[in-house]
């Protein structure tokens, strides 16, 4: 395992961490709203055997930069992107895949930097487009009633607004109060002003999800409050290469709730891909 850095176009350092084989296909992970990139747990480990994952926190989160201003300049979040694949030497046959408010991020990177470097793109809980009126961008219930207290830089009330999410990230089933408690507390650890500034954009990357050339796979919970269904339907139904997973009864993190079943169907999604 490495912990790397790598400097973007407006000289924000981003934070990665690489882990798998150094000859593996890269698979680069970006993660949600108020995350970073430790959220993946057991997924990234499984997923480390075949690939050599890059996982990245986001600028505002983690261990990257949080700078003042500059989150709703789409070009800013593709440069991030690009100058992690520059520092890491990868020119072609990556997988890209973003995690909720991550699927935003990677579209803003497929507008600005096309399929050049990629083989495959992988939408999970996700959106590639934010901001009222964007189609395939609607707010499911559960981030409906965590607003506006997730904002806030009030501690009683910010943990008041994550504790809406309940188990959206984990799901149900067997215990999962260990991987929620590292969620929420990644969440709590973003800076309030981040949280807040990530919403205050708008971009609708419909006209890219329609011209992509590569294969794109989109998981979706059936059960997603957090990024509807519809969200993860609009996607398929509008890149021409699309394969779908939808898990019937799942919510957000697909990657918590089932971490064998999410690498092997990332893994099974990378088999056809070229090199």
């Amino acid at each position: 395992m490495a912990i790397r850095e790598a400097v973007s176009a407006d000289e924000t350092t981003i934070v990665y961490r690489v882990t798998g084989p150094e000859q593996g296909r890269p698979l680069i992970l970006l993660h949600g709203w108020a995350g970073n990139l430790r959220c993946w747990g057991r997924a990234a480990d499984l997923l480390a055997a075949s690939f050599r994952v890059i996982s990245v926190d986001l600028r505002g989160h983690g261990y990257s930069d949080a700078p003042e201003s500059g989150y709703d300049d789409p070009k800013n979040w593709a440069a991030d992107i690009a100058a992690v694949l520059a520092a890491e030497g990868v020119t072609g046959g990556a997988i890209l895949l973003g995690w909720s408010y991550g699927g935003i991020v990677a579209s803003d990177y497929l507008t600005a930097h096309g399929t050049a470097a990629l083989a495959g793109v992988v939408y999970t809980g996700s959106q590639a487009g934010i901001g009222r009126g964007v189609p395939g961008a609607g707010t499911g219930p559960g981030m409906s009633k965590a607003i506006p207290d997730v904002f806030e830089e009030n501690a009683g009330k910010a943990i008041r607004g994550f504790g809406a999410f309940g188990s959206a990230n984990t799901g149900t089933g067997r215990d999962k109060g260990v991987d929620a408690q590292r969620l929420f507390g990644g969440s709590l650890a973003t800076r309030p002003r981040v949280r807040k500034a990530l919403f205050y954009r708008t971009v609708d990357n419909t006209e890219t999800l329609r011209t992509l050339d590569v294969p794109v796979l989109v998981l979706h919970g059936t059960a997603d409050p957090v990024v509807p269904i519809d969200n993860g339907r609009y996607i398929a139904d509008t890149v021409p290469t699309a394969h779908t997973s939808y898990w019937e009864g799942a919510q957000h993190g697909l990657f918590i709730e089932d971490p064998e079943r999410f690498a092997a169907e990332i893994t099974s999604f990378a088999q056809d891909l070229p090199r």
